[in-house]
């Protein structure tokens, strides 16, 4: 997938890997109103607009810290890589946080209904699920 032989390619994934991830800790934490964190999940058009909202500003955060990145080390990436992976990113993120996909995942699995509600699950399974769409987003941005 990578042109660069020497392991440049490698390195600029992982750099692309870390800027995204460091995003998505400061999107879903800091920068997430807390109407968003309420409200995504929620059935019907608010809860749709509420996720919208929540995932474009998730987006500018991750292109700001790709941008950051660029400027700080020189990387060069292609721009259309960068879209594709951009839109993973957000498609994916959106797909979790209306929480009915993943709660069904979830129950798929057999995954005990106790912690999925109570002990952390649906949170754990919320943030792997986005770290694992990270990586392929990261390997788009960098490709």
């Amino acid at each position: 997938m990578f042109a660069d032989p020497t392991g440049g390619g490698a390195t600029a994934f992982a750099a692309v890997f870390a800027a995204l991830y460091a995003a998505h800790q400061v999107a879903d934490h800091w920068v997430q109103t807390q109407h968003q964190a309420d409200c995504k999940s929620e059935p019907g058009w608010a809860g749709r607009i509420a996720c919208a909202a929540h995932v474009v500003t998730y987006t500018a955060t991750a292109g700001i810290a790709l941008t950051v990145l660029i400027l700080a080390t020189g990387l060069r990436l292609d721009p259309w890589g960068v879209a594709v992976g951009l839109a993973v990113s957000a498609v994916s993120h959106y797909i979790a946080d209306r929480r009915t996909p993943l709660r069904r995942l979830a129950e798929l699995l057999g995954k005990d209904p106790h912690w999925l509600a109570r002990g952390g699950g649906m949170y754990a399974l919320d943030q792997s699920w986005h770290t694992g769409w990270l990586f392929l987003a990261a390997l788009f941005c960098a490709a």
